[in-house]
């Protein structure tokens, strides 16, 4: 077979998406081969099916036990000879694993890095008919990247130790062009094909909220999506965050469980088994959670903090919309999120086994990583456009998916009420917190501006302006970094560097005020609805998805995925003929599960009647 019938007869798919078609042909000509693309654009089948094609045994080293489970299990639905080997197995399990790899019945075997050194593994591996070594996540050998493993470091020594020398080929969703050379270089890549797709994900709508409070602008945004019966993440920057918005939304009545490493490796793995089966439907996580999970029903991500770099946020958000559907990826931004980024990155460092001058050169990248965060996060324009530079992609100024494009409002020019908070920050001696500074623009007083406050000229210049507004301006000076806080018994604020040019007039500083995400959410609902199918038909092949799930012991999204399903709502299909053009249906599936899915989807037709709309297009699946 060639590799086009490999992919519908497998997979299930007509035609190959962007990039992997180059990237397969690179493979199977012999060649090293590196994929940069963004989460949800089809990676794993561009190793996947090369690997059908290859006489020997293809290796794919994953960095997380449910990123194997979650792929092999899709594998082995499909009708393909795959195994993970991991923790997760007993001693027996392991054993028979091995025993089977060793009488060639697998195509595909995923390990973790650390399983590379053990003498078992090893004297497999150097008898094996290995065709191809796969690196999935290869950022992780970088120190420049944001998920560095030590253990990815013996990669390229296990595969010299190999008798003959494999193909390499090496995938990561994420990378800059610093962590791209730094991968190919550590991995020994020789003469690689680089492979560089566009980082767009043009289904995924983008906000950045500043809720005055976000544990009941959260609940709003779970109860609408509830409602809407979706499912999606929570992410939080630590284990007790996650543990009180878990605790939160269960009492509102919300099905949620929580996921950190706080938590024992039996309990996670019922939480994640839970979300992944829909059992759950909300997965309140620390960033923990998610590296290689392929549930393809994701619809929204939500960032309860900031997190503390835009790879790292890029990857977390895209696992939201996997199928193609349209999903929403939301960010609650505070101040207070830049100090919990900063200690959180210090408290790396004093984990690390680094030496002093490469932790420090780190450090630094990891402080102007979160500025670039911190720079989003207070963006006045397009966030898609902002997110695309940073990844070294040009892109128009608009996308018109994103709440600032969806916004009514233009960034307004607060240079003046600027000038005024600095100034009285300034004439004060840098000596007081906010509120007082507040207070003293207001023409309050009291004993704290009865200090001298009261005799400034910036006393009461600003009287009729509501506190809301000004704290809010002050959050933006706060953030775009021409003030700053200095912690302490008492935090005071002061004037950076940034300030002079705002201050003597060279300057403007623009910031949209308030938040418009509610506005913008309805204008985007407009311009990009939901896909529109009958909802009566989807509910029933959900629930014969789920039958077929629960018979299986997998996931539903890996019997079909909710696009196959919509897809089968608007053609209608009538005959295994037409039911194998749906994107996702493959002939093992067909077989499998075929007859019952079309008789459904007849006794649908025949009691409401009306033309399929068999020329509806179909949004690019995940695979």
């Amino acid at each position: 077979m060639n590799e086009l019938e490999i992919l519908k007869k497998y997979f299930g798919y007509d035609s190959f998406r962007g990039g992997q078609e180059e990237i397969i042909s690179s493979i199977m000509s012999g060649r090293d081969t590196l994929g940069i693309m963004p989460t949800g654009a089809g990676k794993s089948l561009c190793y996947q099916l090369p690997a059908l094609m290859m006489d020997g045994i293809t290796l794919v080293i994953s960095p997380l036990i449910s990123l194997m489970h979650d792929q092999v299990t899709s594998l082995v639905q499909s009708g393909i000879a795959a195994a993970y080997l991991n923790s997760s197995l007993t001693q027996r399990q392991l054993y028979k694993a091995m025993e089977n790899a060793r009488n060639g019945m697998y195509k595909l075997i995923y390990v973790a890095p650390e399983r590379l050194v053990t003498d078992n593994f090893l004297d497999f591996a150097l008898n094996a008919p290995i065709s191809m070594v796969t690196v999935d996540e290869a950022h992780c050998i970088s120190q420049w990247g944001q998920d560095f493993r030590p253990g990815y470091l013996e990669i390229p020594r296990f595969i010299e130790r190999l008798p003959n020398r494999p193909v390499i080929s090496a995938f990561t969703a994420t990378a800059t062009e610093k962590v791209s050379m730094d991968t190919r270089q550590l991995l020994d890549l020789r003469d690689p094909f680089v492979y560089v797709s566009g980082f767009d994900r043009k289904n995924l709508y983008f906000e950045v909220r500043t809720p005055s409070e976000k544990s009941r602008e959260l609940l709003k945004l779970v109860q609408k999506y509830s409602d809407e019966g979706r499912s999606g993440i929570v992410y939080c920057s630590t284990k007790k965050n996650v543990d009180e918005v878990t605790a939160g939304l269960v009492r509102a009545g919300f099905s949620a469980a929580p996921y950190h490493a706080g938590l024992s490796e039996a309990e996670r793995r019922e939480n994640q088994d839970a979300f992944i089966y829909d059992r759950v439907k909300v997965m309140v996580a620390t960033n923990a959670f998610g590296m290689g999970i392929d549930k393809s029903n994701i619809t929204y991500v939500i960032h309860y903090n900031m997190p503390k770099d835009m790879e790292s946020y890029y990857q977390e958000a895209g696992r939201a919309g996997r199928d193609g559907s349209p999903a929403d990826c939301i960010l609650f931004f505070a101040p207070s999120d830049i100090q919990m980024a900063k200690f959180l990155i210090g408290k790396s460092f004093e984990e690390s086994e680094m030496p002093p001058e490469t932790a420090e050169t780190v450090r630094r990248q990891d402080m102007k990583r979160l500025d670039d965060m911190i720079r989003y996060c207070t963006s006045a324009d397009c966030l898609r456009h902002y997110i695309l530079g940073y990844f070294g992609e040009s892109s128009p100024d608009r996308c018109g998916n994103c709440s600032l494009c969806c916004s009514d409002e233009m960034a307004e020019d607060i240079t003046i009420d600027a000038q005024k908070i600095m100034s009285c920050i300034y004439r004060g001696g840098q000596r007081y917190g906010m509120t007082t500074i507040i207070s003293a623009l207001r023409g309050e007083r009291n004993e704290k501006t009865a200090k001298g406050l009261d005799r400034l000229s910036t006393f009461g210049i600003m009287k009729d302006v509501p506190i809301k507004r000004i704290r809010l301006i002050g959050d933006k000076l706060l953030t775009a970094g021409y003030i700053r806080r200095e912690e302490g018994l008492y935090p005071i604020i002061k004037l950076t560097q940034k300030a002079s040019p705002v201050l003597f007039g060279t300057e403007k500083v623009f910031a949209r005020l308030p938040a418009s995400g509610e506005r913008a959410s309805r204008r985007r609902k407009e311009a990009a609805p939901m896909y529109s199918v009958d909802e009566r038909l989807m509910k029933q092949l959900k629930e014969l998805r789920m039958k077929f799930a629960a018979e299986n012991g997998a996931p539903a999204y890996t019997v079909f995925g909710d696009i196959s399903l919509r897809a089968m709502c608007e053609q209608l299909p009538q005959t295994p003929e037409e039911f194998l053009k749906i994107n996702g249906v493959g002939e093992r599936k067909l077989e499998r599960y075929g007859e019952e899915f079309l008789g459904v989807i007849r006794r649908f037709a025949a009691e409401n009647p009306y033309v399929p709309n068999s020329a509806a297009p179909q949004p690019a699946a995940a695979y």
